[in-house]
């Protein structure tokens, strides 16, 4: 008898062992793949452009947020979007590690988010006014970056809103002060690292949204001027309105803008621009509305790219082969 329980024993710490082993060279396999993000994969998030009229159609839904991110308070409480809370755009970003207007850390943007009344399940329009719409895009780009899955950008911001005579008020909303999580999403954008490993390789695309002079080179803002070797300068203004900088061209305008700058839906696409900002209108458009699969922004932009002194600059005219 004594044999036999010594024997099952041993085989019971043999199995427990065996099944240890195997539960641990999984996890080690596992882990990594865990932390790699999707590039180009598919995502549920939705960012649309959406016409004046969306709001009157929307605006009674209890789970819609709008958020008016234009940067002059006094422009707000003069009249706004109903339900709408102000929340400027330079608000997001800040100072790290030497650098200006790099965007805050995850838990400073959910802090924003939530009070903005804001959580993890509301769907976000989001409008600006003035000289450009890239305000607006930029904190949609954040919504998502964020986790938010259901985006609204006001095509032709509050001037557009205005002009067709839609409804605006002074008043105020009420809201509680909820939770924002943010889920951090970061097959949106790539990192210095990733960028150095990407200059020249086949089938990659540097987009660069900034004015052609700064572009070039031409104008003595940063330490070094001028752009990424291989990137094509499409001014972000050409995707819009000469009227309204808020209001989108056409998308076949736009299709033939790209398609004049040779680039195509099968692309690896990084847009890079002066703070990460200007990047985020043709981001949105192309990944967005056009529904390019790989589309990226590289966050630092040029005001990081620039400072690394083993980097390569290219000035002049870009070259498309």
């Amino acid at each position: 008898m004594m044999k036999i329980r010594k024997f099952s024993w041993a085989k019971f710490k043999k199995n427990k062992l065996l099944a240890l082993g195997v539960a641990i060279c999984a996890f080690l396999l596992l882990t990594p793949m865990l932390h790699l993000p999707a590039r180009g994969a598919a995502t549920s998030t939705k960012i649309q452009f959406v016409a004046p009229n969306w709001v009157a159609e929307n605006v009674k839904d209890p789970n819609l947020r709008i958020l008016d991110v234009r940067n002059l308070p006094l422009d707000y409480i003069d009249g706004h979007l109903p339900q709408a809370v102000n929340i400027a755009d330079t608000a997001f970003r800040g100072p790290r590690e030497g650098l200006p207007v790099q965007y805050w850390d995850n838990q400073k943007l959910g802090q924003i988010f939530a009070n903005s009344g804001v959580t993890n399940n509301n769907r976000v329009l989001v409008y600006s006014d003035g000289r450009d719409v890239l305000g607006a895009t930029m904190v949609a780009y954040l919504l998502e970056r964020s986790g938010v899955q259901d985006i609204a950008v006001l095509d032709g911001g509050y001037k557009g809103y205005a002009a067709a005579s839609a409804t605006v008020t002074k008043e105020f909303p009420k809201y509680k002060v909820g939770r924002f999580i943010v889920k951090d999403n970061p097959a949106v954008r790539v990192s210095l690292s990733e960028v150095r490993k990407l200059i020249g390789k086949k089938g990659v695309t540097f987009i660069d949204p900034r004015p052609a002079d700064l572009f070039q080179g031409k104008e003595n803002l940063w330490v070094r001027n001028g752009h990424i070797p291989g990137a094509r300068n499409i001014p972000w203004p050409t995707f819009t309105d000469a009227q309204n900088p808020h209001k989108l061209k056409s998308l076949d305008e736009i299709k033939q803008i790209l398609a004049d700058k040779k680039i195509t839906p099968a692309d690896n696409i990084i847009v890079t621009c002066s703070t990460g900002r200007e990047a985020t209108l043709q981001y949105v458009v192309l990944k967005h509305l056009l529904g390019y699969p790989k589309v990226r922004v590289y966050e630092g932009s040029w005001t990081e790219y620039s400072t690394q002194s083993d980097l390569p600059v290219a000035t002049g005219p870009e070259q498309v082969s």
